[in-house]
């Protein structure tokens, strides 16, 4: 027999949801490209932020190797290896960085990308020999370069038209900038501290970064199953393409090339697996790298291009302090000072491709640029050991 019911429970009954009744689902959030402004910029900041660590580690350096090889007792030839091995890691890891932001997010791929850097330089600053330092390096180049090709993705997503234009140029002004500002500031810290604080530089923006990407960057999201279906095999013959072919470059001219025996062996790995590896980009369904996209004619031409001034900068920026160091003996404020100008007139420049873009067309800027700049690595040929101050 049911017990009678009183009128406040009647009422309780009454107010009550529907069983059936489901709770309202939360807002979706926003597009990228409509999220606030404000929270646009600071995200694409802070990101820039890490991208320019990661880029300035790659000739932080430069002018402090002679201070290096003193404190860890290294040769010449070992010193080079302070610079490779960060090169050699990232350039393995940069071409995977597209499938790795769709497997864990744009957003804690970053934050993994910036916790490693942050840590592994800290192990390059406490470094005991130069083993151990090349090894921290080669971490440090790998686990940091997740930070370079994210910022390209982010300021396409997160900015629209002409917003797009900045962004873009802002990340082509600091690609630009923080290799050749790199051995200035290097320079700088070596001269006035020690070369251990080339590395700690990075703790405290490295940690700012891990902390605030989390809560204000919000473009896409994790798709943990893309790891089953992953392209392992263009991975390993990617990895041992770019890993080879940069040994044999870089120890290639001290080892008399193909006289060496590893030499040999890492030119014949080069060859085979980059060639296997382009012919499975080119037919595996879902690579780890799309090569048919070199197809789209601006995007080919633009990496071309890229590349050409690639070579440019990093050989002008990589072999100027190594002559300044060891044919005109200079410190490594004095190099660092050297290679001012350059990071000087980038700056200056910024300013006035962005104002030059309302009356030419970024066509005519660009050949304008690779005009002068190929002057200016023309102006390099009579470069002699009697160069530079007394």
């Amino acid at each position: 027999m049911n017990t009678p019911t009183s009128a406040a429970e009647v009422s309780e009954i009454a107010a009550a949801p529907p069983a059936s009744a489901t709770p309202p689902a939360p807002p979706a959030p926003l597009a990228p490209h409509l999220q606030p402004l404000g929270q646009r910029a600071f995200a694409f900041a802070l990101m820039c932020i890490g991208f320019f660590m990661a880029t300035l580690d790659i000739q932080i350096v430069a002018s402090s190797l002679r201070d290096i090889g003193g404190g860890l007792s290294a040769s010449q030839d070992e010193l080079s290896w302070v610079q490779t091995a960060y090169l050699i890691a990232e350039i393995m890891v940069i071409p995977m960085s597209g499938w790795l932001s769709k497997v864990f997010s744009t957003r804690w791929l970053f934050v993994a990308s910036a916790v490693g850097f942050t840590i592994t330089s800290m192990l390059c600053g406490l470094a005991w020999d130069i083993q151990s330092m090349i090894f921290f390096r080669a971490l440090q180049g790998a686990l940091g370069a997740a930070m370079i090709p994210t910022v390209f993705t982010t300021a396409f997503v997160l900015f629209p038209g002409k917003q797009r234009i900045v962004a873009s140029t802002t990340i082509g002004a600091l690609a630009s900038l923080a290799p050749t500002l790199g051995p200035v500031i290097g320079g700088w810290i070596t001269d006035q501290w020690s070369w251990h604080w080339l590395f700690y530089l990075n703790l405290v923006p490295g940690i700012a970064v891990a902390a605030l990407v989390p809560k204000y960057v919000h473009i896409d999201e994790p798709d943990l199953p893309l790891l089953r279906r992953g392209d392992y095999i263009g991975i390993v013959l990617m990895c041992a393409f770019l890993g080879c072919l940069e040994y044999v470059l870089e120890e290639g001219p001290r080892k008399n090339w193909f006289g060496d025996d590893a030499i040999v062996a890492c030119a014949w790995i080069a060859g085979i697996s980059g060639f296997l590896f382009v012919v499975h980009a080119l037919t595996a369904k879902d690579p780890i790298v799309d090569l048919r996209a070199l197809a789209v004619r601006n995007f080919g031409i633009g990496s071309v291009l890229s590349f050409v001034t690639g070579i440019g900068i990093f050989v002008a920026v990589f072999l100027t302090p190594l002559f300044l160091a060891e044919v005109r003996g200079f410190s490594s404020l004095q190099i660092g000072l050297s290679l001012l100008s350059v990071g000087v007139f980038q700056l200056l420049a910024l300013g006035v491709y962005a104002y030059c873009t309302r009356f030419f067309s970024m066509r005519a800027l660009l050949m304008f640029g690779l005009v002068c700049f190929g002057l200016g690595c023309y102006l390099y040929v009579p470069l002699t050991h009697d160069w530079g101050w007394q």
